[in-house]
């Protein structure tokens, strides 16, 4: 079978880490000189043109195609195989091939004296066999000696998605990456060479599912999910579906209204019902695997069933019915909270909204409605607790939601690796069924068996040529896929990965690095809101400082600053009951000020400026310090990236240069508002008598 050549990449974007860069250690190797494949399919095909270009653009060779029937009894080679074909028995002496899961792989070098030995990657389906190539590629990337080339991997969370927030004039809402890359103009685009490239970054993270238009459903997008635009959808979704990814549409509640002239969208209704069910049926027409529908009902003014006195489990029970007859899944948002909140009524909060309206429906729901939970009880701030929701549900199906657009962190003008930050949610133990119980756990459905369930993220990407605005911001995407894949990775790991594929394997590019995007996230939580309060943006946009942005606000996100002191009253004893929701061992180390963190101090309690913190120092002095350390820390990102000039690309070494700057400069800014605000608030200097205005 002859494959006709196709120059990879497909657009004249950033290659991100797929960058194939030259690898003196690759040169020569006979392995590299035919890929064997005895079945075909547009997965395997997308798995054979990756490795292809790959190798040759590290090796120099360009290896043959062998499509099934040829002998491999002569020369080296790499063979894509599944579970199902003849294997050697090598492959089988660590871990039987039949534990591989659907999604799995097995890497392979088995040794040959005569012809240099031969590599194996071995999937139960096609998709394994295109995350094996991708991970062949990234050992390749980094170097590692084919010969040590020897593991199976198994995808720890079942669903491994990206939300987009793309609108179809081609904006994006909490976008900092520049326009769309799926819609302009009320259409999808047609050029789809950067839809392309995107779909191989993401299979080559392992990311299998994604939703490609804003959860505030417009009239516009309202309609993607008719004859009008089906077409268009299609013609994406096959580009995903050969990366191994399943398309999900946003989808407007008040369709059957808007699109169907019926009167109502009650979810009781049987003529709602039945519109649900053809419409189900109609796409499923265009799109076979079509993975379902991403709901957000009931929350910032976005129609729901509680205009019909119906519940959540009512509303999204009525979707899944229309959709299970094809697999499909509905995934309801839990963003549910009073938006309309006098900032007077201190019994209020906001924190409490989703536990409140959802555990009590525990047990309700279809067995494929997913609820889809923020990490923290608030909206993805640079510091809050964990939702308590997580793991509070045993007989409904979960999923994790992290935000890598850094809506609240910087806005990919500053630098802010979110990775520790998602680490310590994984690890998070909600003591649900005892000890060990932790986030990672209740995501992969480990804890409770879910049918259904994963991580899904709010994603970072547009048609910047770098993709994410700030070309460091890309480390955040990369590193969200992987941790979606196997939670357990450290965070060395995986920003040792990302660095040898996107900047190469200099010693001192990857320790400057990897310094830089350890440091950057503490950095940015101390020159910005202190201590878990959050919020302290302005209003609409959220970027840049603005202390009272939000303290009057309808949108429940207070700080209660006053002349004594700060922070929110959130324990059982005098305060919202917040922590209450909490299994007992973290409600009793919240509620108590002995036993609470100082980094979430003021999100549970509310304490005077002279309170005395684990570490020593008194609330406002903390503030003072951290805020000063914060800017000079972004002093210190910017010599670290100064000594990579010459060993970075001048293009993007003065890109990077010039968002630091920026960084810098809005550091002291922040730093500059926050201590005067809390100087003038308090009356109590700083100890160290620095310039506070």
């Amino acid at each position: 079978m002859e494959i006709t050549e196709l120059q990879l990449p497909y657009s004249a974007a950033d290659r991100g880490w797929l960058r194939y860069e030259p690898r003196d250690s690759l040169q020569g190797l006979p392995v590299w000189s035919r890929i064997f494949v005895s079945e075909w399919s547009d997965t395997v095909e997308a798995a054979v043109r990756e490795l292809r270009y790959g190798i040759r653009e590290m090796s120099g060779q360009s290896p043959d195609i062998v499509v099934g029937g040829e002998s491999l009894a002569q020369g080296a080679f790499i063979r894509c195989a599944t579970v199902r074909e003849s294997l050697p028995n090598e492959l089988h002496s660590d871990l039987p091939l039949q534990d591989l899961n659907e999604e799995g792989y097995l890497l392979k070098h088995v040794a040959d004296k005569e012809n240099g030995g031969c590599l194996y990657i071995v999937g139960r389906t096609d998709k394994g066999i295109l995350y094996g190539a991708f991970h062949l590629l990234r050992l390749l990337q980094m170097e590692v000696p084919a010969e040590r080339i020897d593991l199976v991997e198994n995808p720890r969370n079942p669903l491994r998605m990206m939300n987009h927030w793309d609108n179809m004039d081609g904006s994006i809402e909490r976008g900092y990456a520049g326009r769309s890359i799926f819609f302009k103009d009320q259409r999808l685009i047609e050029d789809d060479g950067r839809i392309r490239d995107y779909a191989r970054l993401m299979a080559s993270i392992g990311i299998n599912g994604i939703s490609i238009n804003n959860v505030n459903v417009h009239e516009a997008e309202t309609r993607l999910i008719t004859a009008e635009y089906l077409p268009q959808v299609a013609r994406v979704a096959g580009i995903f579906s050969a990366h191994g990814i399943r398309l999900f549409l946003s989808i407007n509640y008040a369709s059957p209204m808007q699109l169907g002239g019926l009167a109502t969208a009650d979810p009781l209704d049987s003529g709602v019902r039945q519109w649900w069910k053809e419409k189900a049926e109609e796409i499923y027409r265009y799109i076979p695997d079509f993975g379902g529908f991403v709901v957000k009902a009931d929350s910032e003014h976005r129609p729901g069933p509680f205009t019909y006195n119906r519940t959540h489990a009512d509303g999204s029970n009525m979707l899944a019915e229309a959709l299970a007859p094809y697999g499909g899944v509905v995934i309801w948002r839990c963003f549910v909270y009073n938006c309309m909140q006098d900032w007077r009524d201190r019994a209020t909060d906001r924190a409490r909204a989703a536990y409140d309206h959802f555990k009590p429906l525990d047990g309700q729901f279809r067995d494929n409605v997913i609820l889809q939970i923020k990490n923290g009880p608030m909206d993805f701030q640079v510091r809050e607790a964990v939702s308590p929701l997580l793991g509070a549900m045993p007989q409904t199906n979960q999923m994790l939601e992290f935000q890598i657009t850094q809506e609240y962190t910087g806005q990919q003008k500053h630098l802010c690796y979110l990775v520790p930050q998602w680490k310590d949610v994984l690890d998070f133990d909600t003591y649900a069924r005892g000890e060990g119980s932790t986030i990672q756990r209740v995501a992969s459905g480990e804890l409770y068996d879910y049918k259904h369930c994963g991580i899904t993220a709010v994603i970072n990407v547009g048609d910047d040529e770098n993709w994410t605005g700030h070309t460091l911001a890309q480390a955040n995407l990369y590193g969200y896929g992987r941790l979606a894949w196997n939670p357990d990775l450290s965070e060395a790991e995986i920003t040792e990965e990302w660095i040898k594929q996107t900047f190469g394997t200099h010693a001192a590019v990857v320790e400057q690095l990897t310094t830089m995007l350890a440091e950057s996230w503490r950095i940015y939580e101390n020159y910005t809101s202190p201590l878990g309060v959050g919020w302290m943006v302005n209003p609409g946009h959220h970027y840049g400082p603005n202390v009272d942005g939000y303290e009057y606000s309808v949108w429940g996100t207070y700080h209660f600053a006053d002349c004594h002191g700060m922070g929110v009253n959130r324990t059982v004893k005098d305060g919202t009951g917040y922590t209450g929701q909490y299994f007992a061992e973290n409600a009793e180390r919240y509620e108590s000020l002995d036993s609470c963190p100082d980094e979430l101090l003021l999100f549970f309690h509310h304490v005077p400026y002279t309170h005395r913190l684990h570490s020593g120092k008194t609330v406002i002095q903390h503030i003072y310090d951290s805020h000063f350390e914060g800017a000079d820390g972004v002093e210190a990102l910017i010599e670290r990236w100064r000594l990579l000039e010459g060993l970075v690309d001048p293009k993007r070494h003065e890109a990077v240069m010039g968002r630091l700057r920026h960084q810098a400069e809005h550091s002291k800014e922040w730093r500059d508002i926050i201590n005067t605000y809390f100087y003038r608030k308090s009356g109590i200097g700083d100890e160290l008598k620095r310039m506070i205005y």
